[in-house]
C-alpha cells in the first residue's frame, strides 16, 4: 500500500506538470492550427532560465521565478513573431518542418551558452520527506502538484473570464468570425505562444527542482507531451489536464511495478498513444471531425 501510495503522487505529480506542457501545445494549435514539435525546447528553457537568474545573477528565488517566467513569455512572443508568423499561408507541413527546426535550434543555443553538463538546480523547493497516509513522499512533489493545480485553475479562470481569454476562445472556434468582430487573431496568437511558453517554462522548473539538476534531459520530457495531447484531444483544453494525469499515473505505475530491465515505464505512454490513435484518433474529449471526399 505504501509503495502505491509513493508511485501514485509521484505519478500525479508528473502528470500535472505534463498537463501544464500539454496545455500550451493545445492553445497554439487551437488558435493557430500549428502543431509545435518545440514545445520540450520551451520546457528545457525555464529550468535553464530559473538557473540563470537564482545561480548566476544571484537572486532571490522568488524574483527569479519571476524574471524566468517574463523571459520565457518574451521568448515565446519572439519565436512567433519572428519564426512563426511570417509562414501565415503556408503548407502545414512547412510550418511543423519548421518547429522541428526550431527544436534544434533551441537545444543548439542553450548548449552554446550553458554546455551540456548537467548543472545543479536552485534549491528552492523542500526536498524532505513526509509521511503521507503511511508512505514516505518528497515534499517537492506535493508542492509540485499544488502549483501545477493552481496555475491550472488560474489559466481556466483567464479563458473564462477576461476578455483575452474569451478572444483565444473565439479564434479557437472560428478565425473568420472573430475577425468580423474585430478581434486581432496575431495578437491572440502572440499571446497563445506567450502563455505557452510561460507554461512549459513554469514545468521545466518544477522538473528540474525535483531532477536536482539542470540539463537537456528536461527537454526529452517535452516528448511525452504528445501522448498526453493525443489521449486528452489536440484541441480540448480539459483533455490535457486530464491526459497529463493519465500518463503521469501509467508512468509511474509501469516502471513501479514492471520489471526495470523492460524498460516500460518510459514506452507504455507511446504504446497508449498508437492504441488511441487506431480506436479514437481524435482523443477522448478531442473533436470529432469527418470529411467525405
Amino acid at each position: 500500500m505504501e509503495k502505491f501510495i509513493q508511485l501514485t503522487l509521484s505519478g500525479v505529480a508528473n502528470g500535472a506538470i505534463f498537463a501544464l506542457v500539454a496545455l500550451g501545445f493545445v492553445l497554439i494549435y487551437k488558435s493557430s492550427d500549428v502543431i509545435n514539435f518545440a514545445q520540450g525546447e520551451l520546457l528545457m528553457i525555464g529550468s535553464y532560465l530559473i538557473y540563470f537568474t537564482v545561480e548566476q545573477i544571484g537572486l532571490f528565488w522568488p524574483i527569479g521565478v519571476v524574471f524566468a517566467v517574463v523571459m520565457a513569455a518574451v521568448a515565446g512572443v519572439l519565436i512567433e513573431q519572428l519564426v512563426l508568423r511570417p509562414l501565415i499561408g503556408e503548407p502545414v507541413i512547412s510550418v511543423i518542418m519548421v518547429t522541428i527546426g526550431l527544436s534544434s535550434l533551441l537545444r543548439a543555443i542553450i548548449g552554446a551558452i550553458w554546455g551540456v553538463t548537467p548543472l545543479p538546480e536552485p534549491d528552492f523547493l523542500p526536498s524532505e520527506p513526509v509521511q503521507v497516509f503511511g508512505a514516505s513522499v518528497g515534499v517537492d512533489k506535493l508542492w509540485a502538484i499544488g502549483l501545477a493545480i493552481l496555475l491550472l485553475i488560474i489559466l481556466t479562470i483567464f479563458f473564462r473570464r477576461s476578455s483575452e481569454g474569451i478572444a483565444m476562445r473565439a479564434v479557437a472556434d472560428d478565425q473568420q468570425a472573430a475577425l468580423s468582430m474585430g478581434i486581432s487573431v496575431k495578437r491572440v496568437w502572440a499571446v497563445a505562444w506567450a502563455i505557452a511558453a510561460v507554461t512549459a517554462a513554469v514545468g521545466g522548473i518544477l522538473l528540474a527542482s525535483i531532477f536536482g539538476s539542470v540539463s537537456a534531459n528536461v527537454g526529452r520530457v517535452g516528448l511525452l507531451v504528445f501522448p498526453v495531447v493525443i489521449l486528452g484531444g489536440l484541441d480540448s483544453i480539459p483533455g490535457a489536464i486530464i491526459g497529463g494525469v493519465i500518463i503521469g499515473l501509467l508512468q509511474t505505475y509501469a516502471g513501479g511495478y514492471l520489471p526495470p530491465e523492460l524498460g516500460l515505464g518510459e514506452v507504455a505512454p507511446f504504446i497508449i498513444l498508437l492504441l488511441i490513435l487506431l480506436v479514437r484518433p481524435y482523443g477522448l474529449f478531442g473533436t470529432k471531425i469527418i470529411e467525405r471526399v
